[in-house]
């Protein structure tokens, strides 16, 4: 009777913590509280919500057709379903092979120069200690950001054509006068330090805005003790932002085959097909000129898929490596 009495006793202690322990109403009662208190914010939340909906996710209804032998004039819901026949006459395709080979060189290169260059920028530009020139700085250095794709590209063919700028200053330097745009081994180089000239500005405020938030008497100390400036940014700056570039880095990884679609279609030409057809413009090829949407489909559905994986395998390793992960 004595030990039927403690457990008695046991289980109603444990049913009080229970329901000590736990929210009256549950969380239907919780959330209701939540949105009388901030429904102003849900608000605002609300648009964007509807946008990414409306624009983002129900057209991703829109990758059935890479697995059917689509026909714009039977639709989504009416043409044939074919399997995996796109991404066979994809993986089959003979121009397939250059432009795979095309796009990850591009990326390769968008990830290595194109990241390093606003880090480096980044860094170089907290170093300056006059506060009006630092601002010029900066200003000069993103405002190529905002020029329009388009502009940027004819700028190019300008100064790239046989009299143009920078063929001058090339040929001054003892290179043979040419078009530019129209010698394939170039145009690698030329969208890499593009894409670098027109976003290395933009890309340098996030790591000058991490570098801001670095406790100053750390480089104090450090000037105390006989560190000189670059010391310090190699032993201070540079380890407290590593975060912040492991973060970028990850995201970087994540839009790396994108390979600037628009300014490679902007830039290329017959003459250049050898290093400048891509995914990308593989894609706009068969699924705008040539009307093949289901092939176009799957050479999209197959890029997105890579770079997800990409996304994914970077996110694993930086959070193994450095303990620090985007999601």
């Amino acid at each position: 009777m004595e030990q039927k009495s403690k457990l008695a006793d046991g289980a109603e202690q444990t049913a009080c913590a229970a329901a000590v322990g736990k929210p009256q109403g549950g969380w239907k009662r919780r959330w209701i509280k939540d949105w009388k208190r901030d429904w102003k914010l849900y608000a605002l939340f609300l648009p964007v919500a509807l946008f990414f909906i409306l624009f983002n996710y129900i057209p991703m209804f829109g990758i059935v057709i890479a697995f059917q032998d689509y026909k714009t004039g039977r639709g989504v819901f009416n043409s044939e379903w074919i399997g995996w026949e796109n991404f066979v006459d994809l993986f089959t395709n003979d121009s397939f092979p250059l432009v795979f080979r095309n796009t990850c060189v591009m990326a390769f290169m968008n990830l290595t120069i194109g990241f390093v260059c606003p880090v480096i920028l980044g860094l170089l530009i907290s170093q300056v200690r006059v506060y009006w020139f630092k601002r010029t700085i900066q200003t000069i250095s993103y405002m190529p950001y905002f020029v329009a794709t388009v502009v940027v590209c004819s700028l190019l063919k300008d100064f790239l054509s046989s009299t143009g700028i920078i063929t001058d200053i090339f040929v001054a330097l003892g290179a043979q006068r040419e078009d530019m745009l129209t010698n394939p081994k170039y145009f690698w180089w030329i969208n890499t330090f593009a894409g670098v000239w027109q976003g290395a500005g933009y890309g340098a405020i996030v790591f000058v805005a991490a570098i801001s938030n670095i406790n100053p008497d750390l480089n104090e100390a450090a000037a105390l003790d006989g560190a000189g400036r670059w010391k310090r940014v190699w032993h201070i700056t540079l380890p407290s932002i590593i975060p912040t570039v492991i973060t970028m880095f990850t995201l970087q990884v994540g839009l790396v085959f994108t390979t600037g679609f628009d300014k490679v279609l902007l830039l290329y030409n017959t003459s250049i097909y050898d290093t400048a057809d891509c995914l990308s413009t593989f894609t706009y090829r068969y699924g705008v000129a040539e009307n093949n949407y289901g092939l176009s489909s799957a050479a999209g559905l197959f890029q997105s898929v890579i770079a997800t994986a990409l996304l994914l395998i970077s996110n694993k390793l930086t959070r193994l490596a450095a303990k620090t992960s985007l999601f």
